[in-house]
């Protein structure tokens, strides 16, 4: 199964790239896609229109939602419109503190009472998706302290799991078997970065601590300014890890598409058939 993610592009140009790029995606038939969100307003009605673009397409959408800085009514309004445009599917997330808003983050403070609020406003209305940081998320203080708030969210309804990026398939492996140590058995997708551009990446992993390891930065650090090099070297790394991911039990993959086509479709067309299943 695979899945892919997109964010609101911010002019009529990135709007038309994005709509290209969406309809070679929709080759691969991906289970959903999901459409990233911005917190405090500062993307919501972007949102909202790519969604409605993704569904144009014939795309099963899954809106990440933030609670971060958000009142239970504004998050009403939000929910009661997704249900009503025929949304089934939701990725609930915390989300990062919008600029400007001092001490105000909203009535829900956490991912794990997101999906108690929902669960509680809507049932079984949506099939709930959640993130898990198989290398710790950032701001934890520690693994175990960050394996508790995954089982938090998990236990008030998460239907399953997007992890963070990596590149260290092993980080990834043994989240799993934590995680099903606890008696967790959702499926948890792991999420795939395609590597086309170092610097990016390298910022990228720097905010949300994901990290590059030592040979694989060495290695983009050489092809220097070869973008094209960096691409095809990008494309062979993620490709193995991925038919590894697979073949060693993962339930599928979610591409961080950053709105482009051709590393995703490069990367899928070098997995086997059984990859695709």
């Amino acid at each position: 199964m695979f899945s892919l993610e997109y964010f609101p592009p911010r002019d009529i140009a990135a709007q038309e790239r994005l709509v290209r790029s969406a309809k070679r995606l929709m080759a691969l038939r991906p289970a959903y896609v999901s459409v990233t969100f911005g917190a405090g307003g500062s993307t919501r009605d972007g949102t909202v229109d790519t969604v409605q673009l993704m569904q144009n397409l014939g795309a099963d959408v899954a809106p990440h939602l933030s609670c971060i800085g958000s009142t239970r009514e504004q998050l009403r309004t939000i929910l009661d419109d997704y249900r009503a445009r025929g949304l089934r599917r939701l990725v609930a997330l915390r989300g990062d503190m919008p600029s400007g808003m001092g001490g105000d983050i909203g009535d829900l403070h956490h991912a794990s009472d997101l999906v108690r609020f929902v669960r509680a406003e809507y049932g079984d209305a949506f099939h709930i998706e959640v993130a898990a940081y198989p290398e710790m998320h950032p701001q934890s203080l520690g693994a175990r302290e960050d394996l508790d708030h995954f089982v938090a969210k998990v236990s008030e309804g998460a239907d399953g799991a997007i992890t963070q990026y990596f590149f260290n398939p092993d980080a990834y492996f043994d989240f799993v078997d934590r995680v099903r140590a606890r008696g967790i058995d959702i499926p948890i997708v792991p999420g795939i970065m395609p590597i086309t551009n170092y610097t990016q990446l390298a910022r990228f992993s720097n905010m949300c601590g994901a990290e590059l390891p030592r040979w694989l930065r060495l290695r983009l650090a050489d092809f220097g300014d070869d973008k094209a090099s960096i691409r095809a070297f990008g494309v062979e790394v993620v490709s193995a890890m991925v038919a590894r991911l697979l073949e060693q039990g993962a339930p599928g993959a979610h591409f961080y598409t950053l709105n482009n086509a051709d590393a995703v479709l490069a990367i899928c067309a070098n997995l086997t058939p059984a990859g695709h299943a």
